[in-house]
């Protein structure tokens, strides 16, 4: 009986599970424990939404802690969200009261006197965003040693977030530095529900380290309740149109209303605009029909107070609550058990449902429940392509590729990422003052993200920082940042290696709201947390813009995309308009709105031909391709058969289709574009002469022909391109 994990478990702990009415420990927590507490590998943790990934991870670890204390900072956590950091600091102050560990968090929003009590005393727990870390790392390298000198073990929450994008290096670059100051080797655990490429989440998580990586996957399945409804919204060309979109929007709202208003429920969008216009609907809703206001709306542009008041209705008030939310709420806060799970139009990948399907059923007892509420503008005038419902088809695709074949995106992790170099150069230059060139070139070369950048491409890089005073030579020819990189580096948006724009704080009086991109002039109206304001004055200085409430207008002032999609979701989209299936959780609008298309597609021929005529000159691309081959293929066409062919116009409608005018016909276009595809094609032959297009945040600095080398390598997908669209043998 004593070889039971649960009797290797720390005293503490035991009680923990005793308090909270555990039966037993679930897979991942058993499997958990025999890889930490009898190998000396990394661990790998991939299960499902609420399934005790975190408790897996952590009570092992504070198991050895509590058998063997630390003398310094002996487990450190990141996670990629602030509010996700927040909610497990709750979470293990809860589980280390009678333990004698400390837990810490540290970012923007932690008071400057815990982070000194921690550097004067380091140990216990800290929880880190890569941001901060990133800050401790640059501005205080003396104390690293001391804090991390007898570090155990390092945990990733929600890995998937992190792999394959530029923060995901940022946080391997930080791993290797931590090591190298601190000499230590602590264990990694990387945690996340939505992995299906076991192999490259293992090399990932191990990067830099002799290590082996075991992979922790409980199988164990759950119920699901599905349902997708679709809205048509008619193109307003007369007034009596103008009604009828009216009356429809009405509808749609109304829907989403009826299924929400008594229930916890959150609602996903995939844009922070989109959030805050349901969020504003829904309240003119219950406004009309005089019943409470139960919403809320969660981003990352609301003040941190606002996110914590929602966070709180939806996971302990009393009552319905409903809150309007993006990716800000996809990653694993503990939000209770929610009733029920809307997606408004469909997210990006299989990756993103499965992590907001997850976010319902926590229960045993319960099923994982999503409703998918699909608008769609629909002009029986537009041309063919533009008539198919491209997102109902993807939200079917998605749902057929997760729940009938368990597939989720592999990770593409990018060989030269440039931008994250000029990062992790000036970084560590900050934290070292002076360094040698060839000091430098070895401490940053050795990172994990950089092995495929060469010798001679780091000379010519350094060069091009000195030639722009990002970089300057010392008498004794030591490197040191330059007056132009000390604006860059001395700036706190430069911890973080994403793409943000610079925003301005909005207030109500001393109460602050949130905060913008696009800064309005005085008496424009917008929308911030799910109300009207209208702007009072600008502060440029202090970049704040202040507002009253107001009954004006509806607008929404950011910027931004949509997420990519991938071949394999694009190609089940094809094979869903191709089939005759009724899905069973398609409600009858959404059967009816299918069945129209599948009968336009066969009528047209358009699941036939890749190249299809579309009257006069013009003719429509239709490759079943995922974004980035996409952008591939458009980059092709206009550089090797623009001319060639005499093409006048080349409009992308990424990632569906092309609308090409010129004097080929479908045919010849078609020929040429797979004789193309069958050459070895050079990616830098897809872009002119003079561009350099920008993958990542820093690239602005780089020197161009590197940019080109980066983009061309990870901004292109020549071998996917060719794979779907080459000629048959």
């Amino acid at each position: 009986m004593s070889d039971h994990p649960f009797y290797r478990l720390a005293p503490f702990i035991q009680e923990y599970i005793y308090r909270k009415r555990w039966d037993t420990l679930r897979e991942a927590q058993v499997e958990a424990c025999r890889v930490l507490f009898d190998t000396p590998n990394h661990l790998l943790i991939a299960s499902g939404t609420a399934s005790g990934k975190t408790e897996a991870a952590f009570f092992p670890a504070l198991t050895e802690l509590h058998n063997q204390p630390s003398q310094s900072v002996g487990i450190l956590y990141i996670g990629p969200l602030k509010a996700l950091i927040n909610d497990q600091f709750e979470r293990l102050k809860e589980l280390l009261q009678e333990a004698h560990i400390p837990v810490w968090h540290w970012h923007g929003d932690v008071p400057q006197s815990e982070k000194t009590k921690l550097v004067r005393d380091p140990s216990g727990v800290l929880q880190i965003t890569p941001e901060s870390l990133e800050g401790l790392l640059m501005n205080k390298p003396n104390a690293i040693p001391a804090l991390f000198h007898d570090l155990r073990y390092i945990i990733i929450d929600e890995v998937h977030a992190f792999m394959g994008a530029d923060r995901g290096m940022q946080v391997l670059s930080e791993i290797a530095r931590i090591e190298r100051m601190a000499g230590c080797r602590p264990r990694r655990i990387g945690l996340s529900a939505t992995l299906s490429d076991y192999a490259t989440a293992s090399e990932w998580l191990r990067a830099g380290s002799a290590d082996g990586v075991e992979v922790v996957a409980p199988q164990g399945g759950r119920k699901l309740r599905l349902s997708i409804e679709h809205f048509s919204f008619p193109s307003a060309r007369d007034e009596e149109q103008a009604e009828q979109l009216a009356n429809a929007s009405r509808a749609y709202f109304d829907y989403i209303y009826d299924h929400t208003r008594m229930k916890k429920a959150l609602v996903f969008t995939n844009s922070r605009s989109d959030a805050e216009l349901a969020t504003l609907e829904l309240r003119r809703t219950a406004a009309r029909r005089q019943e409470p206001d139960v919403f809320h709306v969660h981003h990352g542009s609301i003040s941190a107070m606002l996110r914590e008041e929602a966070e709180a209705a939806l996971r302990t008030g009393h009552g319905p609550a409903v809150a309007m939310a993006t990716v800000t709420l996809e990653l694993g806060i503990d939000l209770g058990e929610l009733e029920r799970v809307v997606q408004l139009e469909s997210p990006s990948s299989c990756s993103s449902f499965v992590q907001r399907l997850g976010r319902s059923g926590r229960r045993d007892d319960m099923p994982s429940e999503m409703m998918f509420v699909i608008p769609e503008e629909e002009d029986e005038q537009a041309q063919l392509p533009a008539r198919m419902p491209w997102t109902l088809m993807r939200a079917i695709a998605i749902i057929e590729l997760y729940v009938r074949h368990k597939w989720v995106e592999p990770l593409s992790l990018r060989k030269k990422p440039v931008g994250l170099l000029y990062h992790q150069t000036m970084s560590v230059l900050k934290s070292m003052g002076e360094a040698e060139p060839k000091d430098l070139a070895r401490m940053i070369l050795s990172l994990p993200p950089f092995q495929h950048i060469s010798p001679d491409e780091y000379q010519q890089f350094l060069q091009y920082l000195l030639q722009t005073d990002h970089l300057q030579r010392t008498e004794v020819g030591g490197l040191i940042i330059g007056l132009t990189g000390e604006k860059t580096v001395n700036n706190y948006r430069f911890y973080a290696v994403f793409q943000d724009d610079e925003e301005y704080v909005v207030y109500n009086g001393s109460e602050e709201i949130g905060s913008i991109t696009t800064v309005p002039p005085p008496e424009y109206c917008f929308s911030l947390a799910g109300k009207l304001w209208k702007v009072i004055e600008i502060d440029r200085k202090h970049k704040a813009v202040y507002v009253k409430p107001s009954l004006g207008k509806v607008d929404t002032l950011w910027l931004g995309g949509r997420g990519d999609i991938h071949t394999e979701v694009m190609r089940k989209m094809k094979d869903v308009l191709a089939d005759d299936t009724i899905y069973p959780y398609l409600a009858p609008r959404a059967v009816n709105r299918l069945e129209r298309a599948r009968r336009l597609a066969r009528e047209s021929g358009l699941l036939e031909k890749t190249v299809i005529p579309a009257g006069g000159d013009s003719m429509f691309i239709l490759p079943w391709i995922g974004t980035k081959p996409f952008r591939t293929l458009e980059r092709l066409v206009k550089h090797r058969l623009a001319d060639r062919l005499s093409l006048r116009s080349i409009v992308p409608l990424e990632p569906y289709y092309m609308v090409i005018s010129g004097r080929a016909d479908a045919e010849t276009l078609l020929t040429e574009i797979q004789a193309e595809c069958a050459q070895d094609v050079d990616p830098l032959g897809l872009l002119k002469p003079d561009e350099s297009p920008y993958l990542g945040k820093y690239d602005e600095f780089v020197l161009p022909e590197l940019v080109r080398l980066a983009f061309a390598e990870d901004g292109l997908d020549v071998k996917g391109l060719r794979a779907a669209l080459r000629a048959p043998e």
